[in-house]
């Protein structure tokens, strides 16, 4: 016979059980193919440039600043010589398309700016007012962390070293699902197992600890 307890744990561990896979939990779609080393050109792509930059910034002692004003010098230089020469060798003009802002475009991005500003003014309102506390303690929690890893890393190393993660460890457990999802089975079994004994042994020592005051109580009350 199976006990209630052992029927629990084969519930939780069957809860555990991925019905998705890895490429349709991350969206399924372009970015899971990059994620997920699909489109291995894209991935080592970003994988380079990121490094690229942060060879650029760290150890060239580049600012942002000072980067995008290089690079957009240099492209304006090159693309106002090949328009000059095309000019002159009668040749056609570089192939850049005209850019402009249009009405609709400019609406949306207020609707999107808008939207998620009264969304982070609502939850200020929820902690203000003491509507949410659990919130309160949420954001707290998550504003001290950020504090507290800023304080140790820099901001260009914490984005170079999140992308290599998000670019790595999704790759790396879809390619050994089994096994990492059986050690997490084993884990969570010992987790239960102790967490059972632990229940056990709380309540036999909380039963002893009842009838001994109760004795205590009446011999108390008989003197």
């Amino acid at each position: 016979m199976i006990s209630f307890q052992d029927r629990s744990l084969i519930r939780s561990l069957r809860s555990l059980q991925r019905q998705r896979p890895v490429h349709e939990i991350l969206g399924g779609g372009f970015l899971a193919d990059v994620i997920l080393w699909r489109r291995k050109n894209v991935t080592i792509g970003i994988l380079l440039g990121a490094l690229a930059s942060r060879v650029l910034f760290e150890v060239a002692g580049y600012t942002m600043l000072s980067l995008l004003s290089k690079v957009l010098l240099l492209l304006i230089s090159i693309l106002f010589l090949w328009s000059r020469a095309a000019g002159i060798l009668n040749r056609p003009r570089p192939p850049i398309p005209e850019m402009h802002l249009s009405e609709e475009m400019m609406r949306e991005a207020a609707v999107f700016v808008r939207f998620h500003v009264n969304v982070l003014l609502s939850v200020f309102n929820d902690i203000v007012h003491r509507k949410d506390t659990k919130l309160f303690y949420m954001i707290a929690l998550c504003l001290w962390m950020i504090s507290m890893v800023s304080g140790l890393i820099d901001i260009l190393t914490l984005g170079y070293a999140s992308l290599v993660i998000i670019l790595t460890v999704p790759a790396l457990y879809e390619k050994y699902e089994n096994g990492i999802d059986s050690y997490v089975k084993m884990a969570h079994m010992e987790v239960q197992m102790y967490e059972r004994v632990y229940t056990e042994c709380f309540i036999k020592y909380y039963i002893k600890a009842r009838r001994s005051l109760l004795e205590k109580k009446k011999l108390l009350t008989n003197v």
